[in-house]
């Protein structure tokens, strides 16, 4: 449905001219320093430095060294002519071991890096949980034990208190799916745990401490814009056969309607419920109600569908994810699908009415490679980007109020589990020299940006 020929024509002026344009980047894949500043251990440290977890066995110890060259990144976002930069703030930073009172030079790192962006017109979107927990609150029992609820909310009331004055948009969690699920079940991210009754268990406590960190930003930056961003994704049968068709509603109950139900008031969907039995998390009373804090906007990251088929005896949900064939993928191997992103943003707006809707990521990976001029070309990228760009206006004409996109990622950066062999960035990191070189699609955004 989107021709990239068609989508490379867009223009900016084909969105409202109050849309919010920007990219985004998050702390322990982009700033380094691990050992600077008073910062404590995360679980990515821990976990990096246990042999086979990450791919080429690297860790996040220097990264893109942003830590010390974060004005040049920055002036890199403004040339873009991007009005918006979404970061995330590592809680190691502000409390070494998630608990007592914020580390100055932590906050104060923090503090210079948001008037950097000021002093740039990009308008600050902070991240405060972005995967980076203090090892000494894993230690402890980490998301799966109730107290790192209470730490997250004093953490985030610290943070709030100091930098409130100038940034107005607040994210809780970033996908907490991931955090949950791919940290705590599959055990291919921190904190590699693999055990499912636990990441069922880690996902309330998640949710449970973005409700309640909410009405405590808010009081901490009186007219804060709130909310969370979730990972989610078009769910389709492998076949027509009613088994499949019976898997799509199963799996979009744990990967979509586990977070989108009891975000809205609707509590945890029941059908999934008792799918999970005895593996159901222990929810007490209020909790419900906490998770439902109204908010002021949803981001949603979005990358790529899902096909599902039927697979009995294969876990809780009794479902498989199925690779499609004939499609065109990533060197991730996620399958390229704009027309998906319309279906998903539609659907939320359809079945949640959630209020305004930010994609707070969007981008993909694939082989660079640098040209004898110094160059980097990366048409798939761009067509990429054009491509689900276009789809945006798609959803815009039908009603869905969308109202930013934020590319991911303004830099090649440490791609957790895969270490540095994939590279998401609009800008090339040679990591040995830290040279920063914008890549074709970065020039392209940046013509649409200011055409």
């Amino acid at each position: 449905m989107f021709d990239a020929a068609t989508a490379r024509q867009l223009r900016r002026t084909d969105f409202p001219p109050d849309f919010r344009w920007g990219c985004s980047t998050s702390s322990y894949q982009i700033e380094g320093a691990i050992d600077e500043g008073g910062r404590g251990e995360s679980i990515w440290d821990r976990f990096c430095a246990q042999p086979g977890r990450i791919r080429d066995g690297s860790s996040g110890a220097v990264a893109c060294d942003h830590y010390h060259r974060w004005p040049e990144d920055l002036n890199l976002a403004q040339s873009l002519g991007v009005n918006a930069y979404r970061f995330s703030i590592a809680w190691p930073r502000i409390q070494p071991t998630g608990r007592g009172p914020a580390l100055q030079a932590g906050l104060d790192f923090y503090e210079r890096l948001v008037d950097g962006m000021l002093e740039r017109d990009l308008q600050p979107w902070a991240t405060l949980y972005h995967w980076d927990l203090p090892q000494a609150l894993q230690d402890q029992g980490g998301w799966a034990r109730r107290e790192t609820v209470d730490a997250f909310v004093d953490y985030a009331g610290q943070v709030v208190r100091r930098l409130g004055d100038r940034v107005r948009h607040w994210i809780t969690h970033n996908e907490p799916w991931c955090t949950a699920f791919l940290g705590h079940a599959e055990g291919n991210h921190a904190p590699g745990v693999k055990h499912f009754g636990t990441a069922i268990q880690v996902c309330h406590h998640l949710l449970l401490s973005h409700g309640r960190a909410v009405p405590v930003i808010r009081e901490a930056c009186p007219g804060a814009q709130v909310g969370i961003t979730l990972s989610l994704h078009p769910i389709h049968a492998a076949s027509a056969a009613p088994a499949d068709l019976a898997a799509v509603r199963r799996h979009d109950g744990l990967r979509n309607r586990w977070f989108l139900d009891p975000l809205h008031g609707r509590g945890y969907p029941a059908d999934t419920l008792a799918l999970l039995g005895h593996l159901a998390p222990a929810v007490e009373p209020g909790d419900l109600a906490a998770i439902a804090t109204p908010t002021d906007f949803l981001g949603i990251n979005y990358y790529f569908p899902e096909e599902v088929a039927d697979a009995p005896g294969h876990g809780p949900l009794a479902t498989r994810v199925v690779e499609r064939e004939g499609v065109e993928r990533t060197a991730f191997g996620w399958e390229v699908s704009p027309d998906g992103m319309v279906a998903l943003l539609t659907r939320v707006q359809r079945d949640y009415q959630p209020g305004p809707i930010y994609l707070t990521e969007n981008g993909s990976t694939w082989d660079d490679h640098v040209g004898p001029d110094g160059q980097i070309d990366d048409p798939q990228r761009l067509d990429y980007l054009a491509r689900h760009l276009a789809a945006a206006r798609e959803a815009l004409r039908q009603g869905v109020p969308l109202r930013g996109y934020f590319a991911w990622s303004l830099l090649d950066n440490f791609e957790w589990a895969e270490g540095y062999t994939r590279r998401f960035g609009l800008t090339y990191v040679d990591y040995a020299t830290q040279r920063r070189t914008l890549k074709s699609s970065g020039h392209w955004y940046a013509r649409f940006l200011r055409a």
